[in-house]
């Protein structure tokens, strides 16, 4: 069987391998990417947050995005019945990045890919993942392109970037279900003829019928919108119809929508996602890291996946980087500590969203501005900014502001 050798290897082209193979690749070190799919190949998480910014920034990748064209992402819009609530990242508290992207991954993980590839990183296509091999810290991978030849890959460190594939949380038993109940998504990419000029083109669209069942509206450059569903099984089981029909029985179902979308061409046959909340006993071993969804995924309601692929592709590379140099790395406190304040943190408002506490808040007529822009930051992926009130008090002050608007309400 034929056999290479590199320093690190990274499972998954995706934004989290990509980030993670520049950064080392960057630092001097052999890296090596292979993706068991064929670029471009479709994926969910559409929607980014302006702290990927950074990420893609530091490893040399934003000039290749801004090339591409995508739609600018300025902020966030949520709806229920006649409460509206609009979120201006150039407001937020945080001093970070005012603005981001809107992106049909399909694209955007291509030119990623594309702009890795033009820094020097060999990316192997079709290529998947059947076995690893640990001795200590290093690995032998066996692996197997399309056509069923194998070959075996010697590395020093793996970054699993593998997203719903867990190839490593696979292999090495690691998965855990999540604490979250199970929901579902359905949704497609429409033509979206009927967009409104303005800013709504320039943010993500959260329409909720209720605290348990919500749906986006995500415009894209070139014209076509994403637009989904999400609720728990008996939501679904509510209209007729597979599909494309139950699809647009959805839409029919929500006034906010039926304007702009009835009838509308839709670009593929609606999917639907199922159970998608997922965690992992350990976020890194001996000779691994697990990144991005690998690792952890909660839900799609503050559209935190990306977020958290970039920053813990980002982060595994910098700390393989000065372990190959021969610095010692505390995994625990500089990897698995550091991701699960972030994940901690997104867990309180996305709890917070399906118990209601999060639209009290946020659709509260007597809201200050303060306190909303420490809410922005949040939304915007700064969920490790400890200056920030509201995410180093993450635990307590949704349910005290919560408790605080129940009483203003009864004066």
């Amino acid at each position: 069987m034929h056999s290479e050798s590199v320093e690190v290897l990274v499972i998954g082209a995706g934004p989290s391998g990509a980030v993670a193979a520049a950064i080392v690749h960057k630092n001097g070190y052999k890296v090596k990417i292979v993706e068991k799919s064929k670029f471009p190949r479709f994926v969910i998480g559409e929607s980014l947050l302006p702290r990927c910014m950074e990420h893609f920034k530091e490893a040399g990748l934003i000039e290749a995005i801004e090339k591409a064209g995508f739609q600018k992402k300025l902020g966030a819009k949520f709806m229920m019945h006649d409460n509206i609530c609009e979120f201006d990242f150039s407001e937020q508290y945080t001093d970070g990045w005012k603005w981001t992207w809107q992106v049909p991954r399909a694209d955007f993980d291509k030119v990623l890919a594309d702009a890795v590839e033009a820094q020097g990183v060999e990316i192997d296509y079709e290529t998947g993942v059947t076995d690893i091999q640990f001795d200590g810290s290093e690995s032998v991978t066996t692996v197997e392109t399309s056509s069923g030849e194998k070959r075996e890959i010697k590395a020093k460190f793996i970054i699993d970037g593998s997203g719903y594939g867990r190839v490593i949380p696979r292999l090495l038993d690691l998965d855990v279900p999540s604490n979250f109940p199970s929901r579902s998504s359905l949704f497609t990419h429409v033509v979206d003829t009927k967009r409104p000029t303005g800013i709504d083109k320039d943010r993500i669209i959260v329409i909720a019928q209720s605290k348990d069942i919500w749906m986006w509206i995500i415009p894209f450059s070139n014209g076509n919108t994403s637009l989904g569903f999400v609720g728990n099984k008996e939501f679904f089981e509510q209209y007729k119809g597979k599909g494309e029909q139950k699809f647009r029985n959805l839409i029919a179902s929500e006034e906010k929508l039926t304007e702009r979308f009835e009838g509308v061409e839709m670009v593929y046959e609606p999917r639907m996602l199922t159970g998608y909340s997922i965690g992992v006993k350990q976020l890194y071993g001996d000779g691994f890291a697990l990144t991005g969804n690998s690792a952890e995924f909660l839900d799609p309601i503050l559209s935190s996946g990306v977020t958290f692929a970039t920053e813990s592709g980002a982060l595994s590379a910098k700390l393989i980087s000065r372990q190959l140099a021969g610095e010692k790395v505390d995994w625990e406190t500089e990897y698995s500590k550091y991701i699960m304040e972030g994940v901690d943190v997104f867990r309180s408002y996305v709890s917070a969203w399906y118990d209601g506490t999060f639209q009290k808040i946020i659709f509260a007529p007597n809201a200050t501005a303060s306190n909303k822009n420490k809410i922005c930051s949040v939304l915007a992926g700064y969920v490790w900014d400890k200056s920030n009130p509201y995410v180093a008090r993450h635990d307590r002050i949704l349910t005290t502001l919560g408790k605080v608007i129940d009483l203003e309400a009864t004066v």
